[in-house]
């Protein structure tokens, strides 16, 4: 990233702090928020941390906490600079290395942690209440952003979020009423908790990726500018049961363990009576958010990581239900079993049937392809509106799979448009029909003479959606005589 790139108010700000333009600017890119975060190097080396936010209210709640966290002792960064109108500031460099790198190796394992690993996540876990109890004393919570405490309209936004992004999508049947009475009643007996006479701090983002290690494993604590006055058991709920951390249960409950000593250590002799039961309503609450938030970015959105993350969230699912007690909401367990038994049957259809992708090529003059299956056929796709190289005498003998004809359609750029309309079109059907177990699908492109616009949209939508699904593809160009059979990967 060049110097110049960088926000003026920052630059201006990191030279009045180090009397010095700074010698090399590098992008940190993952956070989820729209800021900007750059690590500045001075020209001895040294960097700091550069944040340029969009929102005065959060950026102020991140300085006013992090300078609060300091005073009590807690392992955050150090906020070293602060514009006047608080739209940038500058912060300490905890480093590059995140507790989520450290246990990358276990969670490519598929979950095996080895003493490492469970030492640094001991040592986190263990900071854990010192955060949630020290950081809450003497807090204004009105500095809080978006707001100061968790409350009835954050759960039942969230759980409506489950329903109308997951659990519609997947298509379980369910009583509306009764499962949003059961709703209520979740949200009521979470938000029971804030009524104990113990104020405490809700970091609410508590993972992996926000925790930092300095060279001798430390953890310390970033991005909480969206905490606020909440229940502990939520961040407990948020971390021990990330779906894409694997955790064993084992490992779940000796760092359950670790937390509940600490948190004695940290209230001394005031009194907290910590319940395992309660901690399952949170952890309840937890997957069916992360569920919703998965079927969002992956059912509508359509983005494969999140679609890849619902089995883990659905494994922890299942292992909470058979706690006894855990879900003690009549319809939301039945509609949870019905999810559960429905992606059984969509796991065993899709290991005991294969979707195969049939696509054609063809000309209008002789008729569409006939559908040999007994299905009825499939999606018919009309090609004759784009411009044809047909009608020029240089590629007359040629076809859709020959370079000059591809360079003439791709030059043109209509083809492109429509393709573009056709892999949404099939990409939501082929996501669908493996879903549901089913083993044919039928796509046909016609021109004119099904020798250069329909043959180059079958090739490139085969080839497009081979190298997305790996599913198998059987292709056939009709009037050329050419079939090709792309094998299931």
């Amino acid at each position: 990233m060049e110097t110049k790139d960088l926000h003026p108010d920052l630059l201006r700000l990191y030279i009045d702090y180090a009397d010095v333009a700074p010698q090399r600017v590098e992008a940190i890119s993952g956070s989820g928020s729209n800021r900007q975060y750059v690590r500045l190097f001075a020209p001895d080396g040294t960097s700091v941390i550069g944040v340029r936010g969009t929102s005065y209210e959060e950026n102020h709640a991140f300085i006013t906490l992090a300078r609060h966290f300091l005073e009590k002792g807690l392992s955050v960064p150090r906020v070293l600079a602060v514009a006047e109108d608080e739209m940038c500031y500058l912060q300490e460099d905890l480093g590059t290395r995140s507790l989520f790198d450290a246990l990358r190796p276990a969670r490519e394992a598929g979950g095996v942690y080895g003493e490492e690993e469970r030492a640094l996540l001991r040592r986190t876990i263990a900071e854990l209440p010192r955060l949630q109890i020290l950081g809450a004393q003497g807090l204004d919570f009105s500095v809080c952003y978006p707001q100061e405490a968790m409350d009835e309209t954050n759960v039942m936004f969230d759980l409506n979020y489950f329903k109308y992004c997951f659990l519609k999508a997947t298509g379980v049947d369910f009583h509306e009423l009764r499962l949003e009475q059961d709703f209520r009643q979740l949200a009521k007996d979470l938000l029971s908790t804030l009524h104990s006479p113990l104020s405490t701090f809700l970091y609410r983002d508590f993972q992996a990726r926000n925790v930092m290690l300095d060279a001798d494993g430390t953890p310390f604590f970033i991005d909480f500018q969206g905490g606020r006055r909440g229940p502990i058991y939520y961040d407990l709920a948020s971390f021990l049961w990330q779906a894409s951390a694997r955790y064993p249960q084992e490992l779940r409950e000796e760092l359950i363990d670790v937390y509940r000593k600490s948190l004695d250590e940290v209230l001394g002799s005031s009194t907290f009576n910590f319940q395992l039961s309660t901690l399952n309503s949170f952890v309840l609450f937890r997957l069916l958010q992360v569920l919703g938030a998965y079927g969002f970015r992956g059912y509508f959105e359509r983005k494969q990581h999140f679609l890849d993350s619902i089995p883990p969230a659905l494994e922890n699912l299942r292992e909470l239900l058979k706690e006894e007690g855990s879900c003690p909401y009549p319809e939301l367990r039945k509609v949870l079993e019905n999810v559960l038994l429905s992606v059984e049957k969509q796991r065993f259809l899709a290991d005991n049937r294969t979707l195969r992708v049939r696509i054609f090529s063809f000309s209008y003059k002789r008729g569409i392809p006939e559908d040999t299956s007994g299905n009825g056929g499939g999606y018919v796709f009309d090609c004759r509106s784009t411009h044809n190289p047909g009608r020029y005498e240089p590629y007359k003998q040629l076809t859709g799979l020959d370079k000059p004809v591809i360079k003439f359609l791709e030059d043109d750029g209509e083809i492109l448009t429509f393709l573009d309309s056709v892999y949404r079109l099939a990409d939501a059907h082929v996501e669908r029909y493996l879903q549901r177990g089913f083993t044919d699908l039928m796509f046909s492109f016609g021109c004119t003479g099904g020798q250069h616009r329909s043959v180059y949209c079958a090739q490139h939508l085969a080839e497009h959606l081979h190298k997305k699904y790996g599913i198998a593809i059987d292709l056939t160009h009709r009037e050329q005589g050419i079939h090709t059979l792309l094998p299931a990967q």
